[in-house]
């Protein structure tokens, strides 16, 4: 399969995206975390409270809304962990679309439920050949349009549409610090950001149990990651770095930051507690890592990308 060259993503694609979608995604609100004098200056963009709980569904209305007729009828398919899925599955729903998700057969019980509630069919796979698909782009028994969870031009401008949210809400802000897992979210928030304000530092940041952003930054070039495990984090980090992926960041991120998996959990608590959000291991990684200081004293926007855990593990998680 051939595919496009990766080109920017434009500023217009994203305002286009932002007129498309909005009436199926919610403009989240950007609250800021009250810690005191010694912390830095935090702000949390709460994509946990899309309709999905997760901001995959700005992508993926995008997406959707795009769709030829033909292609309306054939239907769509994705592949996910979860939050994807749902994105697709919500979307295609709302558009009279079928919907196939191959899933990892790992993903949290209560994603799996979600996604089967708004009508998506599952297929689920392990992990590797979930990763496989998504280098073929392909898989036997999923059918229509295939939507890239992450590599994907209209995925990644629905995802620019929270940049333009945040310069509107927080003009002031100085840094924004979103988790990787494909990339594609950190490419369409920086693509925003970096067209309206360079000056603002793009931070990327990733579990240390799986950060090939950072070892391909400190390498040079798209990376394996060598010593991979699976956590609660599921919607962050991967085994590897997909090169189009690499080639998408590259101009528009800043630095990699990596946080312990002690200092997620201490997140989510602190979230928790100060501002009573919920939030999954993925949607933490940017409060833990504003919390560490590397991104400097702020105003930090740290993005909430997600609250799709299941509520045993959470308290769980932070009750430790």
């Amino acid at each position: 399969m051939i595919l496009e060259r990766v080109r920017p993503i434009q500023l217009s694609d994203i305002q286009e995206a932002r007129k498309r979608i909005a009436r199926t995604i919610m403009r989240t609100p950007l609250i800021r975390l009250e810690l005191g004098s010694q912390f830095p200056d935090i702000r949390l963009k709460l994509e946990n409270l899309q309709p999905i709980n997760a901001y995959k569904l700005r992508g993926a209305a995008n997406s959707v809304a795009l769709l030829s007729e033909e292609q309306r009828k054939r239907g769509v398919w994705t592949i996910s962990a979860g939050n994807a899925g749902q994105g697709v599955a919500y979307a295609a729903r709302k558009a009279g679309v079928p919907c196939a998700v191959v899933v990892v057969e790992t993903a949290p019980k209560s994603k799996m439920e979600r996604m089967r509630a708004l009508g998506a069919k599952l297929l689920p796979v392990p992990y590797e050949i979930a990763w496989k698909a998504l280098e073929e782009r392909s898989f036997p028994g999923a059918d229509g349009t295939f939507i890239h969870p992450f590599d994907d031009d209209n995925f990644i401008a629905g995802h620019g549409t929270m940049g333009l949210e945040i310069l509107e809400d927080a003009p002031d802000t100085r840094a924004v610090i979103a988790s990787i897992g494909g990339g594609g979210l950190i490419t369409g928030l920086g693509s925003a950001i970096k067209a309206l304000k360079p000056e603002i530092k793009v931070f990327g940041v990733e579990p240390e149990t799986a950060a090939p952003a950072a070892l391909s930054f400190e390498k040079g070039s798209p990376q394996n990651f060598p010593n991979w495990k699976a956590s609660f984090v599921d919607g962050a980090g991967g085994q590897s770095m997909f090169p189009r992926m690499w080639e998408r960041m590259k101009p528009v991120v800043d630095g990699y930051l990596v946080v312990s998996l002690e200092e997620t959990k201490n997140a989510m608590r602190f979230m928790a507690e100060k501002a009573r959000i919920i939030s999954e291991g993925a949607g933490a990684l940017p409060l833990a890592a504003a919390l560490s200081r590397k991104a400097g004293k702020g105003p930090i926007v740290a993005i909430v990308s997600g609250g799709n855990i299941d509520l045993n593990k959470f308290c769980e998680l932070i009750a430790q």
